[in-house]
């Protein structure tokens, strides 16, 4: 049996009873006839060769209360073209939405498989299966009416194009006459294993048509036609603004926007997918905040050859020019298009592609919990990163609260509330930290223990909408000065003094992080209590400063704080002078937001602010291997 089959079975076993909780009230922004496309890609762990490759394409029709059906073609590496039904791959299946545009819905490949994903402002689902095995990509957008045609698809688009079987990735502009032509295509893209090489090509004369509402282009073929050739199908947005599709007869994914009217906006909550193939190959789905120039993001990873399956948050700057162009240097060219869309192309040797489409507005009468505001306390990292036993997180609405309030004593108040504010999870009375309004602080309960967490506020009386999140082992975020989960962390020198650009850290210094989300620890605590003298996490927590692996000698809550926790970190040697990343990694999690300023001296022998615990054991990292070239095998269609 398949390793993805196999994965997707045992997880079956075991996942499907859980997925009851899930909130299904925005299962009708799924609604009407969709084009689509997904690519897969099984890997073989021992080889590192893919063993099978499938892009499946066509139409999706969502009946908007939980019910799917299917018309689609499939290109497989081992059988070659041939319809679903033939394939007997089902005509139907299901999907759960939450009032977020968060969920999922059954694979149309594989039994017992989820593709996870979000919809977005226009109605477009974007996601990936992640847990299931296999890495893939999934798009979805409604069909507009009235149906798309030649004179649709006019003006100058940005496109992306990712072909992994092949290891190659290209990003260009194209011009539409809305008459069938695009003229000559100028393309630039990298190949897998030629480094930063840029390659370029001109496609010549490219024409395009219209069928049943999608297009057609077809891209000349010749011999020396590196990163694109032959056809493309393509599918647009109701607006015209987002453009996606591939290859009839391969597995590459294709995304594109349309060019703005001036400097494009680029702010606020969106939902992102995409695939990576570079020393590692992964697919992820998630989210961002962007705001002034600042993004905090959030991406559900499967790294499937590599054995990775975690939750990675992070923080990048953007700066968007006139004509929506920016770059994340050396690692993806991005365009923000029509509509803030924005797509991304990756840069040699990080070749990937992702797409990033607004998130739909939230508003509800009452007292309100915002679908999508359930927040990290200390990174700030959005709703999709979910919650971990003893976190500290942060719920936004509205009317939460009669006015504010702060718990200034431990344990904080659970059963009891705080100004007459309770918050449960999965029906377990949640310590209150601080209320507002707008605004609710408080810590995970530690036996939350399932798959799912259901988050409900009662302020006096008058009970929330229920929310609900994905519970992790581990959900960690830095606590930084200032708050935020941006710039520098919450770090103390061992005379408790903070670390900063002006009192940096050595090499060989030990400090002490300040965060939560590392989950259940040893001893147990009531919830919001105080931590003891000495705890030690459950949960095996590496850190690495500037990429280089920090040693952790304590993993435990913080003494004597609510809420908190502590790991002492030695600075290893290798590591460069100035600002550098501090990245806490979990079994399930890796969080790269905050920083540390590392000096240019060295501290021979340094004490953090906490007695040292027995030092546990580490796993390294695993070495991740280069992706080979497509070698099919003959897979059995379901």
């Amino acid at each position: 049996m398949k390793l993805a089959r196999l994965m997707a079975l045992l997880w079956a076993a075991t996942g499907w009873q859980a997925f009851a909780q899930w909130d299904t009230s925005g299962n009708g922004m799924l609604n009407g006839t969709y084009y689509f496309r997904e690519v897969i890609y099984v890997s073989n762990t021992s080889t590192g060769a893919l063993s099978e490759a499938t892009a499946l394409y066509g139409t999706i029709a969502f009946n908007g209360s939980g019910t799917y059906t299917i018309n689609c073609t499939v290109y497989d590496s081992g059988y070659g073209l041939f319809t679903c039904a033939q394939g007997g791959l089902p005509t139907s299946g299901t999907y759960s939405i939450a009032a977020s545009g968060y969920g999922f819905l059954s694979s149309p490949r594989y039994t017992g498989a989820l593709v996870y994903g979000l919809v977005s402002q226009q109605g477009i689902f974007i996601g990936s299966s992640t847990e299931s095995g296999f890495n893939d990509l999934f798009i979805a957008a409604p069909l507009a009416t009235p149906v798309p045609t030649n004179a649709t698809f006019k003006g100058a688009y940005w496109l992306a194009d990712m072909d992994v079987a092949n290891g190659i990735g290209s990003m260009f502009q194209v011009i539409s006459d809305g008459a069938g032509n695009l003229g000559n295509v100028s393309l630039t893209g990298y190949v897998d294993g030629d480094g930063s090489t840029v390659v370029t090509q001109t496609a010549a004369a490219v024409k395009y048509s219209f069928s049943n509402g999608a297009a057609v282009v077809a891209f000349p073929s010749p011999s020396n036609a590196t990163l694109i050739a032959g056809q493309k199908y393509l599918y647009f947005s109701p607006d015209g603004n987002f453009v996606f599709g591939g290859s009839p007869t391969s597995w590459d994914f294709l995304v594109g926007v349309r060019t703005a009217s001036g400097t494009p906006s680029f702010g606020g909550l969106y939902y992102q997918a995409g695939i990576d193939l570079a020393s590692a190959f992964d697919s992820y789905y998630g989210s961002l905040n962007a705001n002034a120039g600042l993004a905090v993001g959030h991406q559900r990873v499967a790294d499937v050859l590599d054995g990775y399956l975690y939750g990675y948050t992070y923080s990048e700057a953007y700066s968007v020019a006139s004509d929506g162009t920016y770059s994340n240097p050396s690692v993806m060219r991005y365009v923000v298009g029509a509509g803030g869309v924005r797509i991304g192309s990756g840069i040699g040797p990080y070749l990937g592609i992702n797409v990033a489409l607004p998130a739909p507005s939230f508003s509800g009468s009452g007292v309100f919990l915002n679908p999508a505001g359930i927040v990290n306390a200390a990174s700030s990292a959005p709703f999709t990163a979910g919650i971990a036993p003893g976190d500290f997180i942060t719920l936004y609405g509205v009317n939460l609260a009669p006015g504010t309030a702060t718990a200034y004593t431990v344990p904080f108040p659970t059963t009891a509330g705080l100004d007459g504010v309770q918050v449960t999870v999965n029906g377990l009375p949640a310590p209150v930290q601080f209320v507002s309004p707008g605004q609710i602080s408080v810590l995970v309960p530690y036996a939350v223990g399932s798959t799912i967490a259901r988050i409900q506020v009662n302020n006096n009386g008058v009970l929330s909408n229920a929310v609900t999140t994905f519970v992790n082992l581990t959900a960690p975020g830095v606590f930084t000065v200032p708050p935020g989960g941006v710039g520098y962390g919450a770090v103390l020198h061992g005379d408790y003094s903070l670390v900063t650009a002006q009192h940096p850290a050595q090499v060989g210094e030990t400090v002490a992080v300040y965060l939560t989300g590392l989950g259940t620890t040893n001893p147990v605590i009531t919830d919001g209590s105080a931590g003891p003298a000495s705890s030690q996490t459950n949960n095996t927590i590496q850190a690495f400063i500037g990429g280089q692996q920090a040693s952790v000698g304590y993993s435990g809550l913080a003494p004597q704080l609510a809420g908190l926790y502590q790991i002492n970190v030695t600075v290893p040697s290798g590591v460069t002078a100035g600002d550098n990343t501090l990245e806490i990694v979990g079994p399930d999690s890796d969080a790269a937001e905050a920083l540390i300023p590392v000096g240019g001296g060295v501290t021979a022998s340094a004490t953090a602010p906490q007695p040292a615990m027995r030092k546990k054991a580490k796993s390294s990292p695993s070495v991740r291997r280069p992706m080979p070239q497509l070698a099919p095998t003959n897979p059995t269609p379901r």
